[in-house]
């Protein structure tokens, strides 16, 4: 149970290669909230855990070898945390930037695409902000946090 069979400096080489491949991959993913995801992405999510699970610890089943990698991965959560407060690129790249869908009643189709949001999911954001439809839009923009702000145009 405290033997290692992995040595502790190798267990946070892994932890630090899969935190940073997750991070990149989930970022690339796109801005949706985990309590908005499809069936299928909540699957992808499990089945990702259990798949790079022998990757961090390799053959070590040991409690400190879990230890070191959870404190690992802690600990890198926190400095990314702390760089991304102080570096505004490092937060951009970390968390994103708002993308503008809709501008004066119009589609901005490349953010549209390129953030892969379905017409059902736009529509289903403008009826929540009781628009009709992408007319009676002055703004709507995809935050970062994968809500989607809707800004009516004003009644005349």
């Amino acid at each position: 149970m405290f033997d290692f069979s992995t040595p502790w400096w190798e267990l946070i080489v892994r932890a630090l290669a899969i935190y940073f491949f997750l991070l990149l991959a989930l970022r690339l993913m796109g801005k949706r909230q985990v309590g908005e995801l499809a069936p299928f992405d909540f699957v992808v999510l499990l089945l990702l855990s259990d798949a790079l699970q022998n990757s961090m610890v390799g053959e070590d089943k040991s409690l400190p070898g879990g230890m070191i990698v959870a404190g690992t991965m802690l600990l890198v959560d926190r400095g990314l945390t702390c760089l991304s407060f102080r570096f505004k690129k490092v937060d951009d790249f970390l968390e994103g930037v708002p993308q503008v869908l809709i501008s004066d009643g119009k589609k901005c189709r490349k953010s549209i695409e390129s953030e892969r949001i379905t017409d059902k999911e736009l529509m289903a954001a403008l009826r929540e902000h009781d628009c009709e439809g992408i007319s009676d839009v002055k703004l709507a923009i995809l935050e970062t946090n994968g809500d989607i702000t809707v800004i009516p145009k004003k009644e005349k």
